[in-house]
C-alpha cells in the first residue's frame, strides 16, 4: 500500500528553501487572505503578468521558496452560500495535481481558511483531498510488480503548514483516515476477478493483520447457506465456480475502557452484479465490479478505527461478498426464501439483489445487538440508480422511526457538510412498506418490484423498508420492549468519482462514519 505520508508542520520558515520541502501549495479563497507576507507579495507580483493567478490553479517561479515551486490554487465560490468544505478539498487536488507535475515528492500544503463554522476543517479535508488525488489502482500497481519494476510513490510526503496555537496534530487523523480509504479504494475498485469474494476476504484478513481488530471469515457452503439463506440464493450460481464462492467477513473493534455505545455495520460486497436471470442488457453490466463498494467502505473504517483506537467503542461488521452470477442453478423471480429472521421473501428481481445480502447480515447483527450496550445499526451499500438520479454524487440516508427519534441522520448529515461528504436525508413513509408488505395475499415479504429503481417512484426508500421487515428490526421499533435505531446508507451516488463506470472510487462516507462513531 503507498501512502504519502501527511506531516503536521509549524514552523512558518518551512515555506522558505532549505527546510526540507520542495513545492509550496497555497489554497485561498482569496489572494488578500494569504497570511505569508513573502507568498502575497510573489502572488500579487504575478498577478500583474499573468490574469490566471488567483483565478486558477498557477505555479509561479519563486526563488527562495521550498523547490523554487509557488502553486497558488483558489478556492472557488468560497463564499457562496451553498458552497460547503468540498470547494477546498478541489482546490487542493488541483494544486497537487500541478505540484507533482512539476516534479515535486515533498510539497508543503498552506491552506487559508475562511473564519465560517462551515470551513472549520478546511485544513484536514484538503490534505485529505490529496490522498484522493495520488491514489493509483492495485491493478496498476500489481502490473508494475509484475513487470518487476518497484512502484515509487510520485509524492512520498505531504506538509501541512499549521498555527503554532493549535497546539494538537492533525495528521495522525489524517493518516488513519487515508489509511482506511486506500484499504477502501483497493477493495471497492479493483476487477472481480483480481478482488473476487474469497480475494476480497483474504484481503482483508492481510489488511487486519496485527491491527487488534478480532477478524473470521465463513466460507462453508453449508454453513452460509444456513445461516445466510438470502445471499446464497443470490450466490448460488457461483458456488459451482470455487474461486467465486461467497464469503461472510466479521470483524469486530472494542475499545480499552467502558463500552458507552455500539456501532453495527452490515456492507453489501456484491463483488460482480450480471443481474443475474433479470440479466443486465445493453451494457448495463460495465462497472458492476463497483457494486462492492458498501463493504469496501465499511473494511476502510474498521482499518481507521483500529489505527485511532477510540476508547469507549465497539464497533462490530459483517461484509457479505457475493456473485450475482447468471447460470443453470441461478435464483429467479417469484422464488419464496426464508430469510435468517424467518420472513419468506418473495423475490421480484433478481437484479435486486444487494437488499437480499443485506438482510441477513442485520438480522445477524440485531440479535448481537439485543444485549450490546447503546445499540445502532447500519447497512452501507451501492444499492439503487434512484439514489443517483435522485441526488447525483451525494449519499443518502434512510431511517427508521427510532432513529429518527434519536436523530442519527440529523448527526450525519451535519458532520458530513463539515467534511465534504454531504448526506441527504430521506424521509421513510408508510407507502414504502407498503410496496412490499404481502402483495401476494400469500404473507410472504416482496423484494423488489420487477422493474428498475432509478424509473421506479421511491426506488431507494421502499428498500430500506424492506430491509427492516426482512432481517427482523421491525420487532424493533419505537413502540416495543427494545427500540433499535437503523440508519440505511445508500452510496451508489458518491463511491466513485469521474467516469460513470470506471471512475476513482472515493472512499465515501469512511470521514462521516467515523466522527460520527467517534463523537
Amino acid at each position: 500500500m503507498l501512502q504519502a505520508n501527511v506531516v503536521d508542520v509549524k514552523n512558518e520558515d518551512a515555506i522558505f528553501e532549505g527546510q526540507g520541502w520542495d513545492a509550496v501549495i497555497v489554497i485561498t479563497t482569496d489572494l488578500d487572505d494569504i497570511k505569508q507576507d513573502e507568498i502575497k507579495l510573489l502572488a500579487s507580483h504575478g498577478k500583474q503578468i499573468d490574469n490566471r493567478i488567483g483565478q486558477s490553479a498557477t505555479l509561479l517561479f519563486a526563488p527562495g521558496l521550498a523547490g523554487g515551486r509557488l502553486i497558488i490554487s483558489p478556492v472557488s465560490a468560497a463564499s457562496n452560500e451553498y458552497s460547503d468544505v468540498s470547494v477546498f478539498a478541489k482546490a487542493a487536488r488541483e494544486g497537487l495535481a500541478i505540484a507533482k507535475s512539476a516534479g515535486a515528492v515533498k510539497p508543503l500544503l498552506v491552506v487559508n481558511q475562511q473564519n465560517q463554522s462551515r470551513y472549520q476543517y478546511a485544513q484536514q479535508v484538503s490534505a485529505l483531498a490529496c490522498g484522493q488525488e495520488l491514489w493509483q489502482s492495485l491493478e496498476l500497481r500489481e502490473a508494475i510488480q509484475a513487470e518487476g519494476q518497484s512502484i515509487q510513490a510520485s509524492v512520498t510526503e505531504i506538509g501541512l503548514l499549521t498555527s503554532q496555537s493549535e497546539g494538537h496534530s492533525f495528521s495522525d487523523l489524517i493518516n488513519a483516515v487515508e489509511a482506511g480509504k486506500i484499504l477502501t479504494r483497493d477493495l471497492c475498485g479493483t476487477e472481480p476477478e483480481r478482488m473476487a469474494a474469497p480475494a476480497f476476504a483474504d484481503y482483508c484478513v492481510d489488511a487486519f493483520t496485527g491491527s487488534g481488530l478480532s477478524v473470521s471469515v465463513i466460507e462453508e457452503q453449508e454453513e452460509l447457506e444456513r445461516d445466510y439463506p438470502l445471499l446464497c440464493a443470490v450466490g448460488r450460481a457461483s458456488f459451482s465456480v470455487q474461486r467465486h464462492q461467497p464469503r461472510v467477513v466479521k470483524v469486530e473493534y472494542v475499545g480499552e475502557g467502558t463500552i458507552e455505545k455500539t456501532l453495527f455495520f452490515a456492507g453489501k460486497g456484491v463483488i460482480y452484479d450480471t443481474g443475474g436471470a433479470d440479466i443486465k442488457v445493453a451494457g448495463g453490466m460495465a462497472g458492476m465490479s463497483r457494486d462492492k463498494g458498501g463493504a469496501a467502505v465499511v473494511a476502510g473504517l474498521m482499518k481507521t478505527l483500529s489505527i485511532l483506537k477510540p476508547k469507549g467503542l465497539r464497533v462490530v461488521a459483517e461484509l457479505g461478498l457475493v456473485r450475482n452470477s447468471i447460470g443453470s442453478n441461478a435464483f429467479v423471480p417469484d422464488e419464496i426464501i426464508k430469510s435468517h429472521a424467518g420472513v419468506r421473501v418473495r423475490i421480484g428481481n433478481t437484479d435486486a439483489e444487494g437488499r437480499l445480502v443485506l438482510a441477513d447480515l442485520l438480522s445477524h447483527l440485531r440479535i448481537k445487538a439485543t444485549t450490546a450496550v447503546n445499540p445502532q445499526l447500519f447497512s452501507v451499500a451501492t444499492l439503487t440508480g434512484h439514489v443517483v438520479r435522485c441526488y447525483g454524487g451525494y449519499t443518502a440516508v434512510v431511517e427508521n422511526a427510532v432513529a429518527k427519534k434519536v436523530g442519527i441522520s440529523q448527526d450525519l448529515e451535519q458532520i458530513s457538510a463539515l467534511w465534504g461528504e454531504s448526506f441527504e436525508v430521506s424521509r421513510l413513509r408508510s407507502d414504502d412498506f407498503n410496496k412490499v408488505n404481502n402483495i401476494s395475499g400469500e404473507g410472504e415479504l416482496l423484494s423488489s418490484n420487477n422493474g428498475p429503481s432509478a424509473i421506479t417512484a421511491r426506488g431507494h426508500q421502499y428498500p430500506a423498508a424492506f430491509l427492516i421487515n426482512a432481517a427482523g428490526l421491525d420487532n424493533h421499533g419505537l413502540n416495543s420492549s427494545q427500540p433499535m435505531p437503523f440508519a440505511h446508507i445508500d452510496i451508489a451516488g458518491s463511491a466513485t468519482e469521474g467516469h460513470p463506470l470506471y471512475g476513482k472510487p472515493t472512499g465515501e462516507p469512511l470521514v462521516t462514519l467515523l466522527h460520527n462513531a467517534i463523537k
